[in-house]
């Protein structure tokens, strides 16, 4: 229980984002002007994943001391959010009639995955120093 109020407290903005993305993933969506506009979905697809994904490594400076990423951590940061980009795939196939999964969403998350994974990295690298910590916060400032 401790384990799950320190996730909640760390990484309140990427459970929201989680949230919401299995809500959008497996309701029946409104047509929109942007649905005309060719691949418009598999673009709302990575600029999703990348969202998240981006708000996860944010949070995970914000909440670690140390300016050095374990691999383990990192690896999780990556399969994770792939991992569930197929288990809604499959859900939305198998489990909604309004829904279809497709292997170019899938592929398409994971693309937004992986862009924040690399971006995420190097600006981790470019805006905070070693030891500095919840450095990140005062660069966003507005």
């Amino acid at each position: 229980m401790h384990c799950l109020i320190v996730h909640l407290k760390r990484y309140p903005l990427t459970l929201i984002c989680i949230a919401l993305t299995w809500y959008l993933c497996l309701v029946r969506v409104p047509s929109t002007p942007f649905a005309d506009f060719e691949n418009a979905d598999k673009w709302a697809h990575v600029l999703m994943y990348f969202g998240t994904c981006s708000l996860l490594w944010f949070e995970y400076w914000r909440s670690h001391k140390s300016g050095r990423v374990p691999v383990s951590h990192w690896l999780l940061a990556v399969a994770c959010p792939i991992l569930m980009s197929g288990a809604i795939e499959l859900c939305q196939e198998y489990l909604t009639d309004c829904r279809s999964g497709d292997w170019r969403d899938f592929l398409a998350n994971s693309i937004g995955v992986a862009l924040a994974a690399v971006i995420g990295q190097a600006f981790r690298n470019d805006c905070v120093k070693p030891n500095e910590q919840n450095r990140v916060y005062s660069n966003f400032a507005m």
